[in-house]
């Protein structure tokens, strides 16, 4: 049977202030009243039955998944005590699958993106899976055609062609300089590495037991207990604050034996930050990105517009910012300065404490 997970466990300082540690950013309603979240999961009706979804978040952050999700079931549901990195969130994963079905296939996917067209999409996952379950020693990895020098994103080289869509991996490389991007981008031979993932059970189990041994070690309980059916809860609460903190690219996918990459065919757009989202908004007709209920703008263009609720935000010969209004918090800062926005939360924290963190 083929399964999905969803990692769901960030807090996203870079959408502050409604992503906080006590609400994520893949459940604000940014996106015609819809979370990433609960767009991550329709994206995965017709692929996966829901009670063959997981979805892997914080502790904190479990009980507010559930409610936003009534179709998948409550035990599905995962928190992890505390942040360990994604290794060890596929590493969870990977346990708990076992435990229902050894022979299992397990698509890992992320929620904080959105991914279009859906039909498309849908198309490239069932592809996947049945390469995966071809080369059934293989990790395959999902990588996205660049089409600019991105200095933020890893890059997957790609080699010999083994299908339609379906290359070996030669090498992962992580964020390059400018330049650098600029040759992956015109070789033709590398991708985006989407940080999404296939693979058989089998498969997985063996690189993380070959290169994270003793992470499968200590999460080992957790496999028998959720066999039995009894509560993993205090199991997770010892085990993880013991496990390594790192990456699956750094802890298996640069050191397992073989590599395969799937070509995501689709838009792929990151929703991490305030600028991101007139990517998937349209704006009004002076390029006002607005995401609120009560607005007026005059003589502002090109902003970013954000508020919750009944308050009014209202705009004069401003271009080129950022205001997001929330209950306890107003940001207003330049676009340019959007990707600094996790040194001001940082600040934040050190000078006023938690409170609006």
């Amino acid at each position: 049977m083929r399964y999905a997970v969803i990692m769901a466990g960030g807090a996203g300082k870079r959408l502050w202030p409604l992503s906080r540690v006590h609400r994520p950013k893949q459940l604000l309603p940014l996106i015609a009243g819809r979370s990433l979240l609960e767009i991550a999961v329709d994206r995965l009706d017709g692929l996966f039955a829901p009670e063959r979804i997981w979805i892997i978040t914080n502790a904190e952050y479990a009980a507010q998944v559930r409610a936003a999700l009534p179709s998948i079931p409550p035990e599905n549901v995962v928190g992890e005590p505390e942040g360990r990195d994604t290794a060890n969130a596929i590493a969870l994963a990977t346990e708990l699958i076992d435990a229902r079905d050894e022979s299992a296939t397990m698509a890992v996917f992320t929620a904080d993106h959105v991914i279009r067209p859906r039909e498309r999409f849908a198309e490239v996952i069932e592809a996947a899976c049945e390469a995966a379950e071809a080369h059934d020693d293989a990790l395959l990895t999902f990588g996205i055609r660049p089409t600019w020098p991105h200095t933020g994103l890893g890059y997957i080289h790609s080699g010999s062609e083994l299908g339609e869509g379906l290359r070996e991996v030669i090498a992962f490389k992580e964020k390059p300089a400018h330049a650098v991007a600029r040759q992956y981008v015109d070789s033709g031979e590398y991708y985006w590495n989407s940080g999404m993932f296939v693979w058989t059970l089998g498969a997985i189990r063996t690189a993380l037991n070959e290169f994270l041994p003793e992470s499968m070690r200590k999460l080992e309980p957790v496999l028998r207990a959720a066999r039995d059916r009894r509560d993993i809860a205090p199991l997770l609460a010892e085990a993880y604050p013991t496990l390594e903190r790192i990456s699956i690219d750094y802890a298996v996918m640069e050191r397992a034996h073989r590599v395969l990459v799937v070509e995501l065919s689709c838009d792929w757009l990151d929703v991490g930050s305030w600028p991101a989202l007139e990517n998937v908004v349209a704006g009004d007709e002076a390029g006002n990105t607005i995401v609120a209920d009560e607005t007026v703008v005059m003589d502002s263009r090109h902003n970013v517009i954000v508020s919750e609720g009944d308050h009014l935000l209202a705009l004069l010969g401003m271009s080129n910012c950022i205001v997001v209004h929330s209950p306890d918090a107003t940001l207003v800062c330049n676009r340019d300065d959007a990707q600094r926005l996790k040194e001001l939360v940082e600040r934040i924290e050190r000078t006023r404490g938690g409170k609006w963190t």
